[in-house]
C-alpha cells in the first residue's frame, strides 16, 4: 500500500497543543497560519508518498553496502536526496542567515514525521544534520560557522554525531578518543567511534562529523570532554574541498532494521591524526553535544510516531481487505472482512489512539522549544525551557515505545502474513526496535525524568504541568457531552495517579534514591499515559467546535477509547511505583543468575 500523509490528524494535533491564531497574534509565529502549515504539510506529503515511500522497500532489501573502503547507498537513494535538497526541505528549520527558512520547531517536527513515516532510514540523514547545525550555530566560532553552515543548511553536506566508542556507550565518562592541540589553532583527533549513523555515504561530497574527544590535560570524567568539528574532506579558505582528512570508514554494521541507513565504524587518526576544530570551549563539549542530543531525542520520538502511523495505515488497509470468519452482521456462508471482528477493531483503535497521543506529546514538546526561543518575555522563555526539559524524555521514550507496540500490533493484525516480509508489516517492526535504544535508551530517559526533571524548581515545573492538565479535565466535565462517556472520570483518575507517584518519587529522591530509580520506568509510562490521554481529551474538546464532522468524530473516538481502555492503567503504574520497589530491590544480581 502507498503511504498517505495524515495531514488532517497532524493539523488537529497541532491545534490541540498550540493555539496557532493566538500565538500568531502574539508574534510567536508571525505569518504562520493554519493555511500556510497545511500547504507545507501537503507538499511534504506528496514528496514522501511519491519519492521516499517507493524507496522504502528497496532500501530495506538492498541496504547500504561497504565497498572498497566506502559506503554505497541503495539504488535511487542519491537521486531522492538531491531532490530533497533541491526542494528546500533540508533548509526548513535552519537559521535564515545561513540560507535556511527559519521555520519554527513545531513545523519542522510535523514535517519530520512525514519523512520518517514514508522512509525511516532516509529520515535519519536530515535529522542528524539538523542536530549538527544546531550545535555549530549555537556555540561555533564565526569563521567556522561561515565555512560550514551554508552547505550543511542547503544539504550539500550532511552532519553526524560521534559519541559512542567500543568501551563507552551510555557512560561517556569512559570515552577515550583524544585530541592534540596544534600550533595553527586546530587539533588532531585520534580514536574509534562506533554506531555512527550516516558516518559514510555517497549522497554528498562531504560529511561534517561532530566528535567528542579528550585533551591531554583534561579533567577526568565527563567534565573533561571537548567537541570538535572533523570534516571528511578538509575545506579550503575559498570553500572548495581539499585533501581527504584522516578519517577512515572501517565497516558497516549488519542490523535488524533500517538497513538503508549506514551505521559505520569510524577510525580517526590512523596516520597523522584527523584535523579537527574546536566547537565552543575546551572541556565543555558535553554541554554542546546535549544541544544535538536533545534535538535528536525529540526527533527520535517523532520517528516512533512515524513508524506507528505507517504501521497503522498498513494494518487498517489489510483489515478492510482480508476476509476471515463471519462477523456479527455477516451473511451465512460468507466470510467477513476482519475489521468486522471486535478484537481487530480493538487493535486498530489502540494503534490509532496511541499514535495520536504520542504525536501530541511530541508536538507539545516542540511548541515549548519554540516558546523558549520566541516568547516575548524572559520569564515566559524560561518557563518554556523548563517545560521542554520536562517533556523531552517523555516524548522520546513514550513515543518510541509506542512505535514498537503499534508496529507489533500491526504485524498481529496481518496474522501469519505479517510474519512474511512481502506484506511490509515486518519491516516496520524491525525498523522500530532501534528507536527505544539509540539517542539514550528509554531506561536512561526514565532516569533523567525522575532524577533531573521531576525536581526542577523543587517540583514546581511538574506540579504546574499537572495543574494545567487538570484544567482540561475540568473543561471536559463542564462540556456535558454524552459521547465523551467516562473520559473525564478516567483522565482525572490518571492525573491523581500521576500526582501521587510524583509526590512519592520526589520524597524518595531525598531519602532513598534507589527506590526512586526502581520506579523510574513505570513513572515515565504513567506520565505518557496521563498526558497523552489529556491531550486527546483536549483534542476532542476542540473537535466538537469544528465544522469537519469526520475528523471531529475520529478525535472523540480516540480520546474516549484511550481514556477508558488505556489511561486506566495509570493507577496500576502508580501502585507499582509507590509500593513495588522492594519487589525489585530485594532481589540481588546473584539471585538472578542462580
Amino acid at each position: 500500500m502507498a503511504y498517505q500523509a495524515p495531514v488532517e490528524d497532524i493539523l488537529v494535533a497541532l491545534k490541540t497543543v498550540a493555539n496557532l491564531p493566538v500565538l500568531a497574534e502574539q508574534g510567536v509565529y508571525e505569518d504562520l497560519d493554519e493555511d500556510t502549515i497545511r500547504a507545507i504539510l501537503d507538499e511534504a506529503g506528496k514528496f514522501g508518498a511519491d519519492i521516499l515511500d517507493p524507496l522504502n522497500r528497496v532500501g530495506d532489501v538492498e541496504g547500504s553496502k561497504f565497498v572498497d573502503g566506502g559506503v554505497i547507498t541503495p539504488e535511487g537513494w542519491k537521486s531522492a536526496y538531491d531532490k530533497f535538497c533541491e526542494a528546500g526541505w533540508s533548509a526548513l528549520p535552519a537559521p535564515e542567515e545561513f540560507g535556511g527558512q527559519g521555520l519554527p520547531e513545531i513545523v519542522s517536527t510535523a514535517v519530520s514525521e512525514i519523512w520518517n513515516a514514508s522512509n525511516l532510514a532516509f529520515g535519519l540523514a536530515p535529522l542528524l544534520t539538523q542536530g549538527a547545525i544546531a550545535a555549530l550555530h549555537s556555540r561555533g566560532e564565526e569563521g567556522l560557522k561561515a565555512k560550514y553552515l551554508p552547505k550543511m543548511v542547503s544539504g550539500e553536506w550532511t552532519g553526524t554525531m560521534n559519541l559512542t566508542e567500543p568501551q563507552a556507550g551510555s557512560d561517556l565518562a569512559a570515552l577515550q578518543s583524544r585530541a592534540e592541540r596544534q600550533n595553527d589553532g586546530s587539533y588532531r583527533i585520534f580514536g574509534t567511534k562506533i554506531f555512527i549513523s550516516y558516518g559514510d555515504h555517497d549522497l554528498t561530497d562531504n560529511i561534517v562529523h561532530m566528535v567528542l574527544a579528550r585533551l591531554p590535560d583534561a579533567p577526568a570524567g565527563t567534565r573533561g570532554i571537548s567537541l570538535f568539528l572533523v570534516p571528511k574532506y578538509l575545506v579550503e579558505e575559498d570553500g572548495s574541498l581539499g585533501a581527504r582528512n584522516d578519517v577512515v570508514t572501517a565497516g558497516v554494521e549488519h542490523k535488524m532494521g533500517i538497513h538503508a541507513s549506514p551505521t559505520c565504524v569510524l577510525k580517526f587518526g590512523e596516520e597523522d591524526g584527523a584535523v579537527g576544530y574546536l566547537v565552543g570551549e575546551e572541556n565543555r563539549g558535553l554541554h554542546i553535544m546535549f544541544i544535538m542530543m536533545n534535538a535528536a531525542r525529540l526527533g527520535v520520538g517523532v520517528q516512533g510516531v512515524a513508524v506507528a502511523e505507517r504501521a497503522s495505515q498498513r494494518a487498517l488497509e489489510y483489515a478492510q481487505e482480508r476476509t476471515q470468519g463471519r462477523g456479527p452482521n455477516g451473511k451465512s456462508g460468507q466470510m467477513s472482512p476482519i475489521i468486522e471482528h471486535a478484537d481487530i477493531r480493538r487493535s486498530l483503535l489502540t494503534m490509532q489512539a496511541k499514535t495520536q497521543a504520542a504525536r501530541t506529546i511530541c508536538l507539545a514538546t516542540a511548541l515549548e522549544l519554540d516558546m523558549a526561543e520566541r516568547a516575548q518575555t524572559e520569564g515566559a522563555r524560561a518557563r518554556a525551557a523548563a517545560r521542554a526539559a520536562l517533556l523531552t524524555p517523555v516524548a522520546k521514550a513514550f513515543s518510541t515505545d509506542i512505535g514498537c507496540e503499534v508496529s507489533s500490533m500491526g504485524l498481529q493484525v496481518h496474522g501469519g502474513m505479517g510474519f512474511m516480509e512481502e506484506t511490509g508489516a515486518a519491516q516496520h517492526f524491525r525498523d522500530a526496535r532501534i528507536l527505544p535504544i539509540y539517542e539514550g535508551t528509554n531506561g536512561i530517559q526514565a532516569i533523567d525524568l525522575v532524577t533531573r526533571k521531576l525536581p526542577l524548581e523543587d517540583g514546581k515545573v511538574v506540579a504546574d504541568y499537572i495543574a494545567e492538565m487538570r484544567e482540561t479535565v475540568e473543561e471536559i466535565r463542564t462540556s456535558n457531552r454524552t459521547e465523551f462517556g467516562l473520559m473525564r472520570l478516567r483522565l482525572s483518575e490518571a492525573l491523581d495517579a500521576l500526582e501521587e507517584a510524583t509526590g512519592y518519587l520526589h520524597g524518595q529522591l531525598q531519602t532513598n534514591p534507589e527506590a526512586a530509580l526502581a520506579g523510574a520506568a513505570a513513572y515515565l509510562r504513567l506520565f505518557g499515559l496521563a498526558s497523552g490521554g489529556v491531550y486527546l481529551g483536549r483534542q476532542a474538546l476542540s473537535a466538537q467546535r469544528t465544522d469537519e464532522a469526520e475528523h471531529a468524530a475520529r478525535s472523540i473516538v480516540w480520546a474516549r477509547f484511550f481514556a477508558e481502555t488505556l489511561a486506566v492503567g495509570a493507577g496500576g503504574y502508580a501502585q507499582s511505583i509507590v509500593s513495588g520497589a522492594d519487589a525489585l530491590l530485594g532481589v540481588s544480581s546473584v539471585q538472578l543468575t542462580s
